[in-house]
């Protein structure tokens, strides 16, 4: 066994030359990773999942009134609106924002929208949106119009901008905190001494203390426009701290500016803001090196309590992977009403299909090469093609969709610069969990007293009245199907498919051979520091390139520290 890492180093050169280069162990889902839009807010928050089709459709019906437009508002802001003079059009619009309810708001969201139609004899105003006509004034919908009879009320730029200042202004009012916070967000886009007066109004009795911070912020904004020199620089003193996008936009503009005590106050805020943003920077890269540490960590952990009790190089496992990533698929397709509840059912699905299989290979394959590493490799890796085929034949040799549950979904902002993916966060978490259940087996249970026993000298175990074999079959069983739980976890971040298993096998042999080989806490240091070497590596060396130097720095690693980052001590170390 002294030579193994040698072994596996051959392993890892050949597995990099036909693959032109190791493979990236994480390819996260496009919705997963797309930027997200910054808000007002600078603390935690779960992005909400996006609107359906009909939940917008539906919106444009009038909202349940919480009070009715005083009829001659109404009736003077529906003929300004019929003229074709935009300045009345502004003014039917003025008046529907000062008149502030419910029943304004619908009015003026179908007039920002395109959905508020006159008619063309009697200048009735109507909501239209498809085939559906309702009476802008009574909400209720007309069956027997025809939608040709109506003509678009249409607006221009500067009406879409009063529009949108004007709705968030009548947000501001809404009991909802969500409504308020996106109105102040909205109004950040347009300030004005008017808007700032009214946000500066409302913060004193706003309860919200996000809510309250966007106000201050806009109040803000508006004095490094309007204000003063003097009030420009109280200002800047006051957005200093804060990572909103737009803030840095405004800041930018008053490095320019002809007066040098404030241009020379904006540069400094604004190094202060991008000093922030790159230390924010470092905390996202070590988010997603726990990320991809875990998945490494998930992949690994089986393959090194099969290689640590058994001394088996198990080239098979990243089938026994993909087979757990099948579970999950098929779980879903036999609960296609239930996705948010299939991936908990998947997990020990996974592991029982995983783990049959594993334990099959070591009674018909595995137990008949024990003590000869060099041929378990070659007839695992003969299992892992036929096992791939089976796959092919069986399903498809395409990529199978695994949905990801709701509750997997979106994001959690911690601020406007940085937002951790809920997938990744709980992958991280799953990672933990398993490992901890894994230790507690191997530590508390008669399953890891027996496993320990005979790993550390599997002749006195024997001597003892252990059954070796059973273990081992046991033990074969139990990393099989730690591989399977890791399958579930990958079929949320990367596509499922026959090579999938491919993906993972090189970069699991070389957690195990950094770790030390048999080490559940090796492992679990060595896949995390991995992962973040990774990622600390891509953004200056490129994907490829990092794997190539993370391969490199393992190789002298291992030549310096033979038996890897935790070595076994004890009996077990002249294994």
């Amino acid at each position: 066994m002294r030579r193994l890492p040698a072994v596996f180093l051959q392993i890892l050169l050949s597995g990099l030359l036909l693959s032109g280069g190791l493979v990236r162990a994480e390819e996260p889902l496009p919705q997963n990773t797309a930027p997200t839009p910054a808000t007002a807010a600078e603390m935690p928050r779960t992005r909400p999942a996006p609107t359906s089709p009909q939940a917008t459709q539906e919106s444009i019906s009038p909202m349940v009134q919480e009070a009715a437009i005083p009829a001659d508002t109404l009736s003077q802001a529906a003929a300004l609106l019929q003229d074709n003079a935009f300045r009345k059009k502004a003014e039917a619009v003025e008046r529907l924002i000062t008149s502030g309810n419910a029943q304004a708001r619908d009015w003026l969201d179908a007039l920002l929208k395109g959905n508020l139609y006159r008619h063309r004899e009697n200048g009735s105003l109507a909501f239209v949106s498809g085939s559906v006509i309702r009476d802008a004034r009574s909400g209720d919908r007309l069956t027997r119009a025809d939608k040709r009879d109506f003509r678009k009320i249409t607006i221009n730029n500067n009406l879409r901008r009063q529009l949108r200042t004007g709705i968030a202004r009548l947000n501001l009012s809404s009991p909802d905190a969500a409504v308020r916070a996106s109105a102040v967000d909205a109004m950040l886009d347009n300030l004005d001494p008017e808007t700032a007066t009214t946000l500066q109004t409302l913060a004193a009795t706003e309860p919200d203390s996000e809510i309250r911070a966007g106000m201050q912020l806009g109040v803000a904004m508006s004095a490094l426009n309007n204000g003063s020199v003097a009030e420009r620089l109280a200002a800047i003193d006051a957005v200093s701290d804060s990572l909103h996008p737009k803030v840095r936009n405004r800041l930018n503009n008053l490095t320019r500016h002809a007066d040098p005590q404030l241009a020379a106050a904006a540069r400094q805020a604004l190094q202060d803001i991008e000093n922030r943003i790159q230390r924010y920077g470092y905390a996202e890269t070590l988010f997603f090196g726990l990320s991809l540490g875990s998945v490494l960590v998930l992949a690994a952990i089986g393959l090194a309590i099969t290689f640590g009790v058994m001394g088996v190089i198990n080239m098979a496992h990243g089938e026994l992977i993909m087979l757990g990533a099948y579970t999950t698929w098929m779980i879903q397709q036999l609960m296609p009403n239930f996705i948010d509840f299939s991936l908990i059912l998947a997990i020990p699905a996974a592991f029982l299909v995983s783990g049959a299989v594993g334990i099959l290979i070591e009674r018909t394959v595995i137990r008949h090469l024990y003590g000869r590493p060099l041929e378990t490799l070659l007839a695992t890796f003969g299992i892992s093609l036929i096992l791939q085929q089976a796959v092919r034949t069986l399903i498809s040799p395409q990529n199978v969709p695994v949905s990801n549950p709701a509750w997997m979904s979106g994001t959690l902002e911690i601020n406007s610069v940085l937002a951790l993916t809920l997938n990744r966060l709980y992958i991280i978490l799953f990672c933990l969990l398993v490992f901890a259940a894994l230790y507690m087996i191997l530590s508390r249970t008669r399953l890891g007293l027996l496993v320990r026993a005979v790993s550390q000298n599997r002749a006195m175990a024997k001597a003892m009245g252990v059954r070796s074999a059973r273990v081992d079959a046991l033990t074969f069983g139990l990393g099989a199907g730690i591989a399977g739980v890791a399958g579930v976890a990958l079929s949320q971040l990367t596509n499922v498919g026959p090579n999938l298993g491919q993906s993972y096998i090189i970069d699991s042999f070389m957690v195990v051979v950094f770790s030390g080989v048999g080490n559940l806490w090796g492992t679990l240091v060595a896949g995390l520091s991995l992962g973040v070497i990774n990622k600390v590596l891509e953004p200056w060396a490129g994907a490829v390139l990092a794997k190539i130097l993370v391969l490199v720095f393992i190789i002298l690693f291992i030549q310096k520290r033979p038996r890897g980052l935790f070595p076994q001590k004890g009996r077990a170390a002249g294994d």
